[in-house]
């Protein structure tokens, strides 16, 4: 029975009622399917471009904090530049301000390795973390690779020392978070403000550490600065010119009647 059901099904009487729009279903299911495998791949490929939050516009102004945990010990600070005008500065106590001037450090491109690929020297990616010193150039003792060990001494906690270590980015959206977020691509770290960011040089298991309470303390004030100050809109007094209208006054003068009587 089954093979009558299919030839019946190939006859010629099927060919002519076939649906008109067969085809053309199939071929939007396809579309949609390939559709979604793209987006899909896409999203994959560029987390940062489809989260949610908001995101810094050119005229924002936000501000982060950042620290280096370099096997366990903090690396010094990153030299200020007063001179530079892009869209990332840093300022005292590595503190970011962030303020786009292009779309190319704006938005959805306002990542943690945008701003490394903006600040001189710096350079930050999943196989590298090299830090600048003050001349602005990274030397062979700050420059760091996956699998490289810890040295022991010079501060190294005991439980790190020897051990391989590799690169991550960890950070904090909030002061009530935590535990951080860490990955080890920081163009999918999209800053946000009062952020709290370490480019860290850690063995597997290791906690970055987070920025010191200085530096939040820092990080906070400039933003409360950058928010208090306003636009003052100049006052325009206008003086309304008063008319006086003098009226002359008439002075009237009485003359005297004189009265003349008859005498008879």
């Amino acid at each position: 029975m089954v093979s009558k059901i299919g030839a019946a099904g190939g006859g010629k009487t099927y060919k002519k009622n076939r649906p008109v729009n067969y085809y053309g279903v199939l071929s939007v299911i396809v579309v949609l399917g390939i559709a979604s495998v793209v987006l899909a791949r896409y999203d994959y490929q560029n987390p940062g471009a489809t989260a949610s939050g908001p995101v810094p516009t050119v005229g924002t102004t936000w501000y982060a904090a950042l620290t280096f945990d370099i096997c366990g010990v903090s690396a010094p600070l990153l030299p200020v530049d007063p001179k530079y005008r892009g869209g990332f500065t840093v300022e005292a106590n590595d503190i970011i301000r962030i303020a786009p001037v292009a779309a190319a450090d704006a938005g959805n491109h306002a990542t943690v390795a945008q701003f490394a690929n903006e600040y001189p020297g710096l350079v930050a990616s999943s196989s590298q973390l090299a830090i600048p010193e003050t001349n602005g150039y990274a030397t062979a003792a700050t420059t760091y690779h996956n699998g490289q060990v810890c040295p022991k001494g010079h501060g190294v906690p005991t439980s790190i020392a020897g051990k391989t270590a590799h690169i991550e980015y960890a950070y904090w959206r909030t002061f009530a978070q935590t535990t951080p977020t860490i990955t080890t691509d920081p163009s999918t770290i999209k800053f946000s403000n009062e952020m709290e960011v370490t480019m860290a040089f850690l063995p597997k298991g290791a906690t970055p550490a987070r920025p010191s309470a200085a530096q939040v303390n820092a990080m906070v004030a400039a933003n409360a600065a950058a928010s208090a100050t306003t636009t003052t809109l100049p006052v325009t007094s206008t003086t309304t010119s008063v008319t006086t209208t003098t009226v002359a006054s008439t002075t009237t003068t009485s003359t005297p009647v004189t009265t003349t009587t008859a005498q008879g």
